[in-house]
């Protein structure tokens, strides 16, 4: 079984694993959510990152063990450990951060000091708002920079493009730092569409294409441990350890020096 799809702590599993796995405890879990900005989360406690999450993200709660809690978190099935202080209890938020980054102000003020920053995508639930301000728990955002849950985007590859320049960084979801199957999600899901977090499971998505099909806008492409989405019959977008940021690359000169440098040839071509 995929470790990172599994809902067992090694100690303790969910309930539906019965029959499936040996733990020590079943457990029906505990709903919850992320309640920090941006986190790790980890193959062990404190150890290897395998992905980020992001505030408002919703999990299920496996098993809490000292300053760490095992969780199997909601968008993606993607299991591992957080640190205890960044998960909190259920939240239904309504809107979402539509913009590459923003704020959290303590009162609606431009020059008031930020309290915290958040990422693409992170859920925040608004209690009231007007055209240039929306009051959350803990402050205040700027209106423009958020959207309705269910106000998706339409373009995948628009929404990669915001993350142009973007520092590579592997397991990386944010603005601060993504790596290739990090752009590849966010920008899934901020179009509504469900998508894994690693890029050996976003090769599910979709339908194949032949080798010699023709590519167009939105097409992915896959490599041994790498993904980029295609912008246009010649350039493709993607967050790679060559340059170390995200960048355009035109799809035939990358090929080849993906190639070149030992990473093989292209594994996989699909098509939402």
């Amino acid at each position: 079984m995929d470790r990172r799809l599994t809902a067992f702590s090694g100690r303790v599993a969910l309930d539906s694993l019965r029959g499936q796995v040996e733990a020590e405890q079943f457990v029906p879990g505990e709903p919850g959510a992320v309640a920090v900005p941006l986190a790790d989360l980890c193959a062990s406690p404190g150890g290897a990152r395998d992905r980020q999450v992001m505030l408002g993200d919703p999990l299920m709660v496996v098993e809490r063990w000292g300053e760490a809690v095992f969780v199997q978190m909601g968008k993606d099935g993607y299991c591992g450990w957080l640190e205890a202080g960044a998960v909190g209890p259920a939240v239904t938020p309504t809107h979402w951060v539509a913009a590459v980054g923003t704020h959290l102000y303590p009162e609606p003020r431009v020059q008031a000091r930020e309290r915290a920053a958040l990422p693409f995508g992170a859920r925040v639930t608004v209690a009231e708002a007007d055209a240039k301000w929306a009051r959350v728990g803990g402050g205040f955002i700027p209106a423009m920079n958020l959207r309705a849950i269910g106000d998706w985007c339409d373009d995948p590859v628009a929404v990669a493009e915001m993350f142009l320049g973007t520092p590579y960084l592997w397991g990386g979801n944010s603005r601060d730092g993504i790596d290739c199957s990090g752009l590849v999600q966010g920008a899934w899901l901020a179009c509504g569409r469900d998508c894994p977090g690693d890029s050996d499971l976003q090769q599910s998505l979709g339908a194949a294409l032949a080798d010699e099909a023709a590519l167009r806008r939105g097409d992915l492409i896959f490599w041994k441990g790498h993904v980029a989405l295609v912008v246009d019959a010649d350039r493709l977008i993607h967050a790679n350890g060559h340059s170390m940021d995200v960048r355009h690359e035109g799809i035939a000169p990358a090929i080849a020096r993906i190639a070149a440098q030992g990473g093989g040839p292209v594994t996989a071509r699909r098509r939402a």
